[in-house]
């Protein structure tokens, strides 16, 4: 049997918790993380950054081989070089074992060069550290920046030990933020290409020189003090405090030996990805989760039936509540939230909505909670034709224009549905930019107005993302160098539909603010299919097992039929189907595969981050478009799909003010 070395990627996760080092690589166990290299170098951006990096290092030599004896001895054999640059340089030191990005050697000095997808503020001082208990003279790094520190620290201490007689360094290499593009078109010179192992590569287009791609898009970034902060400092692991060779040691050992390490339990258990649901385990698969929780509380099987404090919707107190032995929503009391009405506020408070959770929870009571009065009063003041919109973006490290900053906004679809004053729903209109290369997003806006401006007519969006799109295109528009004929109405539009701030003043609301349904969730609906989710993908399954009114009217084949509602993108599609229990399908998971080797559910679980979370699959695929060469074909078959998945996006928000609506009508009185 090969030996299980201790890598990076295994140190970092043995870093965050060693229990699951246990558990890593073991088939028997579930694991929600999508092990997918080329979606991930899709979502992130990785690959091209790192095949950039390349060339900004000119000369260098890559160590290609996957087979890790062959790798360290092809690596060796190169060192022996007086200056070398090495890529992908195999380093081994006992059972510790990593692959550097770049490793630039020159005599006795070796520095090695992680390369990072991320972006980095040259202007901003002190952004590796913590800034309060940076000016109490503590050096402790920012928990934003820990893991990336960490992992070049590990990196330089493997290879410390292993050229015990070099001087070794270490530095970061980032996106800088504060650079502009100088030429158009770098994005289109940096291809990514998937083998048929699945395995993820980027190639770089012939001709390309490190001058030929302009002013320096990426920043090297020497980090040594944080390199002493990590190596001088204690970790507490395992009920131990441990020096940094003495954790990597352990560790090492802890991988090694594939030993069960006592868990630690908590709140930060929430999001382990071996928490793993009924779906997974009825492929076989084991809970690292449960095993974990079994060994450190005691649980028997039948706990997992019952719901984790942490899994309440914002809540603070979980940690603390654990640590006193109370892990379980059903055994809370009021006190313990201490639910109470925001001043002047209208509809739930955060603290009455956590405590609605959990009533729901202890009563076993699996009905909705609809504020009716509250949704009436919103309903009044909207001016009809509503609308419905939904933005897709991506934020790319590689600028597509000239004069573009990395990791700038890029909005490059819309969805439009209008609901009438009788009811009537039609999606109108959408956009999606098929060029590739192309920075759509002028473009994008001068569409969005001319579908907008018909009317008076109240605008939706879901969260906070759309307002915050508008807002970075309108800096943008205001700091083009470039004639734009049409800037001062396009910024004027913005403002309109936006909440902006604007010098001194803060919060300023256009006359025709978008309204935040996701807000009015929040407020005046809760259904506990949810779980404390309030992402759109949550809440639709929710309201369409909830409504009758609803399954009878999307059992039909109305949508996109003659007669019907009008549709873009469907003909005579029936959105309701149930399963075997008598539940309704996931709308989401009916639609056509945006590519025929990727998963819907799994490209959407790439992105975590918060208000734009829900859209990783349409990110992922419009990545996949621009960064990979494709038939003419295949594109429009990707752009149908993602077509179909912003419309539905959009059409579900309208099912939920369908669903309020029908539900206003029947208790109330009044509707629409």
């Amino acid at each position: 049997m090969s030996i299980r070395y201790l890598t990076k990627s295994r140190f970092k996760i043995g870093f965050e918790c060693p229990t699951k080092l246990f558990f890593l690589d073991d088939p028997a166990y579930g694991n929600t993380n999508v092990d997918n290299s080329f979606l991930k170098a899709l979502a992130e951006g990785g690959f091209q950054v790192g095949e950039l990096a390349k060339v900004y290092h000119p000369g260098g030599v890559e160590v290609e081989t996957l087979d890790k004896v062959e790798a360290v001895k092809q690596t060796n054999e190169l060192l022996k070089q007086k200056n070398v640059i090495i890529f992908e340089a195999a380093i081994q030191h006992q059972n510790l074992f990593i692959r550097a990005d770049v490793l630039i050697k020159k005599g006795d000095s070796i520095e090695i060069v992680e390369v990072k997808a991320k972006s980095y503020d040259p202007h901003d001082e002190d952004q590796f550290y913590n800034k309060t208990q940076l000016k109490n003279g503590v050096k402790k790094l920012s928990s934003s920046w820990e893991p990336y520190l960490i992992d070049v620290a590990f990196q330089c201490y493997v290879v410390r030990s292993a050229f015990p007689s070099a001087t070794v360094s270490g530095s970061l290499m980032l996106a800088d933020k504060s650079a502009t593009a100088s030429v158009d078109g770098i994005n289109q010179k940096i291809f990514l290409e998937k083998s048929a192992d699945g395995r993820a590569s980027a190639r770089v287009a012939a001709g390309v020189t490190k001058e030929s791609l302009g002013a320096p898009l990426l920043i090297c970034v020497p980090v040594p003090d944080e390199i002493d902060v990590v190596w001088g400092s204690t970790y507490e692991v395992a009920d131990m405090a441990l020096p940094f060779p003495e954790l990597v040691e352990f560790l090492a050992d802890t991988c090694v030996n594939r030993s069960f390490i006592k868990p630690v339990v908590g709140s930060q258990c929430k999001s382990c990805e071996f928490r793993i649901d009924q779906s997974i385990k009825d492929q076989g698969k084991k809970s690292g989760f449960e095993h974990c929780w079994q060994t450190a509380m005691n649980l028997k099987p039948a706990d997992f039936e019952r719901q984790f404090i942490f899994d309440i919707w914002n809540f603070r107190k979980s940690a603390d509540l654990i640590e006193s032995g109370v892990l379980f929503m059903d055994q809370l009391s009021e006190d313990d939230i201490s639910p109470s009405k925001s001043s002047g506020a209208a509809g739930l408070s955060a603290s009455e909505r956590q405590w609605l959770q959990v009533e729901k929870v202890k009563a076993k009571d699996t009905s909705p909670f609809i504020d009716m009065a509250g949704l009436a009063r919103e309903f009044s003041s909207w001016t009809y034709p509503l609308h419905f919109i939904d933005f897709e973006t991506t934020m790319v490290a590689i600028p597509f224009h000239k004069g573009r900053r990395p990791y700038e906004q890029i909005a490059f679809q819309f969805s439009h549905h209008r609901v009438e004053k009788d009811g009537t729903i039609a999606h109108v209109d959408e956009y999606f930019n098929r060029d590739k290369g192309k920075f759509p997003n002028f473009d994008f806006v001068r569409a969005l107005k001319r579908s907008l401006e018909g009317d008076c007519g109240t605008i939706f969006r879901y969260a906070a993302h759309e307002n915050t799109v508008l807002n970075q295109i309108k800096e943008q528009l205001l700091s083009w160098d470039e004639q734009i004929d049409d800037r001062d109405e396009l910024v004027q539009f913005i403002e309109s539909i936006t909440s902006y701030s604007k010098e001194s003043r803060k919060n300023i609301l256009g006359p025709r603010c978008m309204i935040d349904l996701c807000d009015l969730v929040k407020k005046h609906f809760y259904h506990p299919e949810m779980r404390g989710s309030n992402s759109i993908k949550k809440v639709l399954p929710a309201i369409l097992n909830s409504s009758e009114f609803l399954k009878e009217k999307y059992q039909k084949p109305i949508y996109g039929a003659l007669g019907g509602i009008r549709s873009l993108n469907f003909q005579d599609w029936k959105w309701i189907e149930v399963d075997g229990s008598g539940a309704v399908k996931d709308p989401y998971l009916r639609l056509p595969p945006i590519f025929s080797d990727l998963d819907l559910e799994e490209m959407d679980s790439l992105i975590m981050d918060g208000s734009i979370a829900d859209g990783g699959a349409a990110m992922t695929a419009y990545s996949r478009m621009q960064f990979t060469e494709m038939t003419a074909a295949e594109r429009e078959r990707v752009a149908n799909a993602l077509l179909k998945y912003c419309e539905l996006d959009t059409l579900a928000m309208v099912m939920i003010w369908e669903y309020w609506n029908h539900e206003i009508e029947k208790v109330l009185g009044r509707g629409v």
